[in-house]
């Protein structure tokens, strides 16, 4: 069943939302508070989580509470991935907490942690048995990123290759499971620390692997899921036939739902990072999200 919506992913991260257009992310900050009303609007009582950040800036969370947005959410969440991305250490995931803790009283949902096996598969492991210690009763949620890998084929949902460099291509190796299936080293190691780690897997629209997904959440004991719904897939043809079966394909789970990217059409410029001419537009997707699913 859906237990929490999110709203946006990242908001602070130009590869999800263009903040150059969205200068102090006013039209962020009210497209969330109307998008909160909503889903209460919908479904009193369900969870509603600010977009998780990353990188994790306690002066973005300040921001956010100076326009309101605090007030129409239950919980703030963070991003993070220090052996590949990120500029601090492991071992800085606890003071990486605090600063947001020290900026508000909300619970704290790490929404995506993970580990690429980009220079090697022990990498991973390391990361993900450290990962679990330091992060261990310190936030409400914690969610693995990610099950697969992505196929190499499909672009990743990011900045382009020009603009990250070598970088780039961690994006393909984040999972515990490779592209032809075969099982990576952590993910042996990963069931020890389920039900309290859950995983983050986004799902492309028709995405061929949610039927093995299923399969390897069970296996794993895994209880909390976090997937997304994009508003930019929603004016595909068909695409509430799609949005039925991933739902309910996860509906044992307890699941998180991410409500995020703009339609072209829709875009002040034609990207799903881009603010919407019309916030109430979002508004609308979430209303009826929650209203179908939840």
């Amino acid at each position: 069943m859906v237990e929490a919506v999110k709203l946006w992913n990242e908001p602070n991260n130009k590869s999800h939302w263009d903040f150059e257009i969205d200068k102090d992310w006013k039209m962020y900050a009210a497209m969330v508070r109307l998008a909160a009303d909503a889903i209460a609007s919908e479904r009193a009582g369900l969870t509603r989580v600010l977009g998780g950040i990353s990188p994790i800036d306690p002066n973005f969370i300040t921001n956010m509470r100076d326009q309101g947005v605090l007030d129409c959410v239950d919980a703030v969440a963070i991003h993070g991935f220090p052996l590949d991305w990120n500029h601090w250490r492991i071992n800085d995931w606890p003071s990486k907490i605090d600063e947001i803790r020290a900026v508000t009283d909300l619970p704290i949902w790490i929404t995506e942690v993970g580990v690429s096996t980009f220079g090697a598969d022990e990498v991973q492991t390391f990361g993900l048995q450290r990962s679990a210690e330091l992060l261990s009763g310190r936030a409400s949620r914690i969610h693995w990123y990610s099950l697969f890998d992505l196929p190499r084929a499909w672009p990743a949902t990011t900045r382009h290759r020009e603009a990250e460099g070598s970088s780039y291509y961690r994006h393909f190796y984040m999972g515990l499971i490779r592209e032809d299936g075969t099982p990576k080293e952590a993910l042996s190691a990963f069931s020890k620390y389920t039900p309290e780690l859950g995983i983050c897997q986004w799902f492309h629209f028709q995405d061929h692997r949610l039927d093995d997904a299923v399969r390897w959440l069970r296996k794993l004991g895994v209880r909390k899921v976090r997937t997304g719904l994009s508003w930019a897939d929603s004016l595909r043809s068909n695409s509430m036939t799609w949005f039925d079966r991933q739902m309910s394909a996860l509906d044992e789970f307890d699941v998180t739902v991410t409500y995020c990217f703009t339609p072209e059409t829709s875009g002040i410029a034609p990207h799903h990072t881009s603010p919407p001419r019309c916030i109430e537009e979002f508004a609308e997707f979430c209303g009826e999200m929650t209203r179908r699913y939840c």
